[in-house]
């Protein structure tokens, strides 16, 4: 199948000569999604108005799911922790310890106005963060999300090993993307990870694909993917006012 995602001019995504350099936000401890949602927000706002700069902002949550606007009640499976609505695009997935969330609050209105472009390059981002740790990150057309082929598992076997969800409010983004560095996988069995039931898929980490990476290394690799993929960053700021 096609991936028209694949062959997107992603240039545009850019940040315009002269613009503000992205803030980097890396929270140490474990963030309450109520919240990070609430912070977020928040920010996008801001920077709507003018009022702040575009921002990611790099963390984790404590073991929690959370559901979009195409979420199913019949993929919770067995209510092992909170559930909590999002507003973001997709179903429902899982966020806990161990995978690194990264939300980015950009405005789309001075870079692309284009959400395709941006989904695609959410993808191209963690596909060039996993390329850090030898890891082949792949688009699928009918999935969204970044996937490796499990050849070990038997053919045709593919398992997810990062997530996209987003939202849009006046061209501001915000949500983002989340990747398995080293989760409890097994908490994944507990739902129907964003809605797809084919036995040939499942999820993964870096870990489980026998890369161990700290979460100080995706970091690195994160930052410098997303200069190739949508430009500057400011020096990274650490438990700082959203």
């Amino acid at each position: 199948m096609v991936n028209v995602r694949q062959s997107l001019d992603l240039t545009p995504l850019s940040r315009p000569l002269g613009g503000r350099p992205v803030e980097w936000l890396i929270s140490g401890a474990p963030v309450p999604y109520p919240e990070a949602l609430a912070a977020m927000e928040a920010r996008a706002a801001d920077i709507a108005e003018g009022r702040a700069g575009e921002l990611v902002w790099l963390l984790e949550h404590p073991p929690l799911y959370t559901s979009g606007t195409s979420g199913k009640a019949t993929d919770l499976l067995e209510p092992r922790f909170p559930v909590f609505d999002t507003g973001r695009g997709g179903q429902i997935t899982y966020h806990g310890p161990g995978q690194r969330v990264a939300y980015a609050m950009l405005d789309l209105k001075q870079r692309r106005p284009d959400v395709r472009a941006y989904v695609a390059g959410l993808e191209e981002w963690i596909i060039r963060t996993l390329a850090a740790f030898n890891v082949r990150g792949e688009r699928r057309q009918d999935r969204i999300g970044v996937w490796v082929k499990r050849p070990d598992k038997g053919e045709g076997f593919e398992d997810k090993i990062a997530a996209i969800g987003v939202r849009l409010k006046r061209w501001v983004s915000f949500h983002g993307i989340s990747i398995n560095v080293e989760p409890e996988l097994a908490h994944f069995d507990a739902i129907v990870p964003c809605g797809v039931k084919d036995p040939r898929f499942g999820v993964t980490s870096l870990a489980d694909l026998g890369h161990l990476a700290t979460m100080a290394d995706v970091d690195i690799a994160l930052r410098t993917a997303f200069e190739e993929v949508f430009g500057a960053m400011q020096a990274p700021l650490r438990e700082a006012a959203v």
